[in-house]
């Protein structure tokens, strides 16, 4: 699922990916960093890659994973980074994106734009 916008208080807010968040829950949760870091680092191996949180596919995030996260991990002092990373693209590979009707907007992580 790619970013949506929401207008809340007459301001324009992306939220970013499922396949983004997903990621950066994986490595908050096999990492020493904190949630703020972990989606840092992430940004920064899209950047790297030329991508976007609000539009990455699981397919593209799986090339990051293997191709880019690896050093953005060790060039932040995390052990065992190839085996972290290696663990986030099984997960990723089984990882189902859609849309259910039960996600609230309050659930999704948004990020201020401007329109």
């Amino acid at each position: 699922m790619v970013g949506r916008q929401v207008v809340v208080e007459g301001e324009v807010w992306t939220a970013d990916s499922v396949v983004f968040n997903f990621v950066c829950e994986q490595i908050e949760g096999l990492t020493t960093l904190d949630r703020l870091e972990s989606r840092g680092t992430v940004r920064s191996a899209l950047k790297t890659a030329v991508l976007e949180a609000r539009t990455v596919t699981a397919d593209q995030m799986g090339v990051v994973v293997k191709r880019v996260l690896v050093s953005e991990l060790v060039n932040r002092g995390i052990d065992r980074a190839e085996a972290h990373c290696l663990t986030i693209d099984q997960q990723l590979a089984t990882l189902v994106v859609g849309i259910s009707s039960s996600e609230k907007p309050q659930a999704v992580c948004l990020l201020r734009t401007t329109p």
